[in-house]
């Protein structure tokens, strides 16, 4: 497929997903290095792929590393104001801008529905998708297939790549925005608190059901913090009382702090962890420290010596 001008990404939410994706489209890129990249995703995630304030279209820049349009959406905003005309307006203008695009393929790496719904009416002439997508429906609007396989979804997403490249490839280092004045903030905040190597610990979640107990998450600060490594606690709107129970279970060994820019400069990001998806695996805390550390160098970064 070297004759691919321009690529869609669809992968809407959510910030843990999103992360994971990054290795899978890094890859597309090196193998279309000329290739135009867009990417369809939530609005409340598109930080993740462009720093605030600056432009989701154009040439590529370390405040938008990866894509060369940001096709953000808000699906759940517009499903509650569906018959407004500024929310049609809206659908309309983000839904010309895809279509104008005129990408010639579409990979859904979320695998539900919604997503791949949205990658068949982008006008793509072929769009990919698992073979067993997440939400098995969604495998009706693909036009190919491509097998997914290892361990860890970032593994699975880089297969789904290999399949449109049609060729083994390296998982690439994942690139996240930075901005210049974010950092120096962050620069500021991480003197005053003394803290250099550290790991960003995420104790929210969607819903409830998603939540591992924050007290656990103290448990892996304190275990982080005898390698020598700090804990910063990441929480959102509404998360502040997971974030102070995690605190206090830590024992000392986490630091609440603005995170939005520490994501990218972190040595380990920590979300649910996976004994918490399946009821049959129950892994001591020290065995899931070690799994957080092969999960982040997959991504990249180092891990814990």
């Amino acid at each position: 497929m070297a004759n691919i001008e321009r690529l869609l990404i669809v992968r809407l939410s959510a910030m843990g997903d999103v992360i994971h994706t990054l290795p899978a489209v890094q890859a597309l890129r090196e193998a279309f290095p000329h290739a135009a990249i867009g990417w369809l995703i939530e609005e409340r995630w598109a930080e993740l792929l462009c720093s605030p304030g600056s432009p989701r279209r154009g040439p590529r820049s370390p405040e938008r590393p990866v894509a060369d349009w940001v096709h953000a959406v808000s699906l759940t905003g517009w499903r509650h104001s569906l018959f407004r005309m500024a929310t049609v307006h809206e659908i309309a203008r983000v839904w010309n801008d895809v279509r104008a695009a005129r990408y010639d393929i579409a990979v859904d790496l979320q695998g539900a529905i919604r997503s791949a719904v949205l990658a068949r009416w982008s006008g793509a002439r072929v769009v990919y998708g698992a073979a067993e997508p997440r939400e098995s429906p969604a495998s009706l609007w693909y036009t190919s297939h491509a097998i997914a396989h290892g361990a860890h979804v970032i593994e699975q997403y880089g297969s789904l790549a290999q399949g449109v490249v049609r060729r083994k490839m390296t998982i690439p280092r994942a690139q996240l925005p930075s901005d210049g004045e974010a950092e120096r903030r962050i620069d500021r905040k991480l003197a005053e608190a003394g803290v250099r190597d550290f790991a960003i610990l995420n104790p929210g979640a969607g819903w409830g059901a998603k939540r591992w107990p924050a007290e656990r998450y103290g448990r892996v600060a304190k275990a982080l913090g005898n390698e020598g490594v700090r804990s910063i606690l990441n929480c959102g709107p509404g998360e502040e009382a997971l974030a102070r129970e995690a605190d206090a279970a830590s024992e000392g060994a986490a630091t609440p702090i603005e995170c939005s820019t520490l994501r990218r400069r972190c040595s380990r990001f920590a979300v649910m962890p996976l004994t918490q998806r399946s009821a049959k695996v129950r892994q001591p805390l020290v065995r899931w420290v070690v799994l957080l550390n092969r999960l982040w160098a997959m991504i990249g970064s180092k891990a814990l010596s």
